[in-house]
């Protein structure tokens, strides 16, 4: 698999974990959003998405101790619902066309960047439905397009809540959601073990970017931080919809 890589790809895929990873340390989420479709120009979309998977529960694991302490506790909710719907994105992503998938990771994308648009709530948690059908559709885009951030984001951005809960809580459910990508690619049988090796050959640079992204995070206003979630979650929308249209 390592062979799929020319030079050129090696080196635009170390750019595009750098840049992906310190995007996740600035805003809290993105790497999966902007590194798959990087990937799948060399892999196919089923090992892309699992080899982001493999890249978030490195990075996820470094930190864990911090994400423990600071994220909300609807995040454990979220994380339950993701185990159980991953798997069902991932088998539906190896049944359809990458022409459905462009589509339904398109919409989806629009439809979290008009949530994060909309005003901000107070800091009490949703209803226990909107948190349930958070933790369902990211389960599923976990699985289809190794994706869980656009239900997720608004979920938190969206509310008046300290800038590191939210981080903590995004990143806790990612972390999680990739884990059991991974599960759910072996139990169906299309994880290969070489994905493992080339995700640790990426790791500095993920490792790298993460750390510079979350400083750079430490030192901007929070609404400055909100307009770059915004930004990436914008940028990302245009992206799918280009893609599903061409």
């Amino acid at each position: 698999m390592l062979d799929a890589f020319t030079a050129a790809q090696i080196l635009a895929v170390l750019l595009a974990a750098f840049g992906s990873a310190f995007v996740r340390g600035l805003t809290g989420f993105g790497m999966a959003i902007l590194l798959v479709p990087i990937l799948a120009l060399a892999l196919s979309p089923v090992h892309a998405v699992l080899l982001t998977n493999f890249l978030s529960v490195f990075i996820g694991l470094s930190e864990i101790r911090r994400l423990l302490r600071n994220a909300e506790r609807s995040a454990w909710i979220i994380i339950a619902l993701v185990a159980v719907t991953t798997p069902v994105g991932l088998y539906v992503l190896t049944l359809t066309t990458p022409a459905v998938a462009r589509v339904v990771i398109a919409f989806i994308a629009l439809s979290a960047f008009a949530a994060i648009l909309l005003p901000r709530r107070g800091a009490m948690s949703h209803h226990p439905a909107t948190t349930g059908g958070v933790g369902i559709l990211s389960g599923l885009m976990t699985g289809y397009a190794g994706m869980p951030g656009p239900p997720v984001v608004p979920y938190y951005v969206g509310r008046d809540i300290p800038r590191e809960t939210a981080k903590a809580s995004m990143l806790l459910i990612f972390t999680c959601a990739s884990t059991t990508g991974l599960a759910s690619g072996a139990a169906i049988g299309v994880l290969d073990g070489t994905l493992a090796v080339l995700a640790a050959l990426l790791f500095p640079a993920v490792l790298l970017g993460n750390w510079l992204g979350d400083k750079a995070s430490g030192r901007i206003a929070d609404r400055t931080w909100r307009i770059c979630v915004g930004v990436v979650l914008g940028a990302a929308a245009v992206a799918a919809l280009v893609k599903a249209l061409g």
